[in-house]
């Protein structure tokens, strides 16, 4: 008898700029990655990542959102799946579209690495995922984030089922 096990293919970076991210007290405005596009037919992505700090931040906090396509190419409000700055029209349409991945706190602390997840995606999603998907970063920590792009990382890892 065959049994049914999760498998996981090749983890990536999403294409997104997180380096001196803007500060953004409404957590409104932010940075979109490039679309992930889910052409392998995966069950789920696990969804990890480190955002550093910048120097002398605040409390706040840095949001880390996956939205989904409306279909595979159209996507809501201001989202259009290119790695690009955006700003939420809203906070409703914020809470209607986005889906929390992450709320990272702050520490008072200068260059400070935070780590988040993994954390599945299809979860997030209420269990399957969308055809195209974006991650969207708000930094509400008082400052613009670290400079360094090596310092950030949002990291992808694809998950399928096998039969063996």
């Amino acid at each position: 008898m065959a049994d049914i096990r999760l498998a996981y293919d090749t983890s990536f970076n999403a294409t997104i700029t997180l380096a001196s991210l803007i500060y953004d007290g409404n957590l409104l405005q932010g940075r979109e990655s490039a679309a992930i596009t889910n052409s392998n037919g995966y069950l789920d992505y696990l969804i990890s990542g480190k955002i550093t700090t910048g120097t002398s931040p605040g409390l706040g906090i840095i949001e880390v959102w996956a939205v989904g396509s409306i279909d595979g190419t159209t996507w809501p409000d201001v989202f259009d799946g290119t790695e690009s700055a955006e700003t939420v029209s809203s906070p409703s349409v914020k809470n209607e579209i986005c889906k929390c991945v992450s709320a990272i706190a702050n520490f008072n602390i200068s260059n400070y690495a935070q780590y988040f997840g993994p954390v599945s995606l299809a979860s997030i999603f209420g269990g399957t995922l969308p055809k195209s998907f974006v991650i969207f970063v708000t930094n509400g920590s008082g400052v613009a984030l670290n400079a360094t792009s090596g310092n950030h990382q949002i990291r992808l890892t694809p998950v399928y089922q096998t039969v063996g």
